[in-house]
């Protein structure tokens, strides 16, 4: 991995605790995913219980990036706190 990428993806991870505004619950998931793709790989373990309403959506949201190389989500995760105004 590149250094710049390392060094934007540790800014970006501290960038995204200062935004301007909360983001709606669906950009938080895609938040949430790309930082654990990027940082975990692939989702594994087993699925949280049924009535674990948050833990289940971000299961989902992050099992839905498998097979997503690190560089690529340590990418979108910079390219979406940069959108968001960070």
């Amino acid at each position: 991995m590149c250094a710049d990428l390392a060094t934007d993806f540790r800014q970006a991870a501290e960038d995204v605790k200062r935004l301007p505004e909360r983001p709606d619950n669906d950009t938080l998931l895609k938040l949430y995913a790309l930082y654990k793709q990027a940082t975990d790989g692939d989702a594994c373990g087993p699925k949280p219980g049924f009535f674990d309403f948050v833990n289940t959506a971000k299961y989902e949201a992050w099992s839905q990036l498998r097979g997503m190389r690190d560089d690529e989500a340590r990418r979108k995760y910079i390219e979406l706190v940069r959108q968001l105004g960070a």
